[in-house]
């Protein structure tokens, strides 16, 4: 899979989609900065965030930016490194807790994103697959993620979706082609 100039890479939990971006950030350029956007209220997420540090190597630097992301990827965008933002529903669900306006959140980041300096790869879930949740704050970050999600696809150059660990590559894509009979 080849890599673009700005990339979204979805999938479910679990999926491989943090592997997948990283594998096409260290296809992309020997510099990398690596944008983490989790907090560590809790042990079991402290131990997912070294879980994701101890996967890569001294050629990755670390910034952590859990709310303030759109100034972030205009600083640190250019074209001698590629920068990896993992992930974006960490991110959003900051915002919604935080109680920041998501919307004026999201405009800014997709601008943020069309005017990148550089590579860019993007990590999101795709949680518009399962349940509708059973609470008004769940349904609100469903509806959000969706909406953010398809706001970056068109934003980016490619995306890919990620399932059971394989990379299918949903823009850019071949011609839809129907056969009729």
């Amino acid at each position: 899979m080849s890599f673009h100039r700005r990339a979204l890479v979805l999938g479910g939990a679990r999926s491989g989609k943090s592997r997948t971006a990283k594998q096409l950030a260290e296809t992309a350029a020997p510099a990398r900065l690596y944008i983490a956007t989790a907090q560590a209220f809790d042990e079991e997420m402290r131990e997912r965030i070294a879980h994701h540090r101890a996967e890569r190597d001294g050629s990755w630097q670390t910034l952590e930016a859990p709310l303030e992301l759109a100034g972030i990827i205009r600083e640190t965008t250019s074209p001698e490194r590629v920068v990896l933002v993992d992930c974006l529903t960490l991110w959003l669900s900051n915002l919604l807790l935080a109680e920041r306006d998501a919307e004026r959140e999201a405009d800014g980041l997709v601008q943020a994103v069309r005017e990148a300096a550089g590579p860019l790869i993007l990590v999101s879930n795709e949680v518009g697959q399962g349940i509708v949740p059973a609470t008004p704050l769940g349904r609100r970050f469903r509806d959000e993620q969706g909406r953010l999600n398809q706001r970056l696809a068109e934003a980016c150059d490619a995306v890919v979706f990620v399932a059971a660990g394989c990379p299918v590559l949903l823009k850019p894509a071949p011609p839809l082609q129907l056969a009729l009979s």
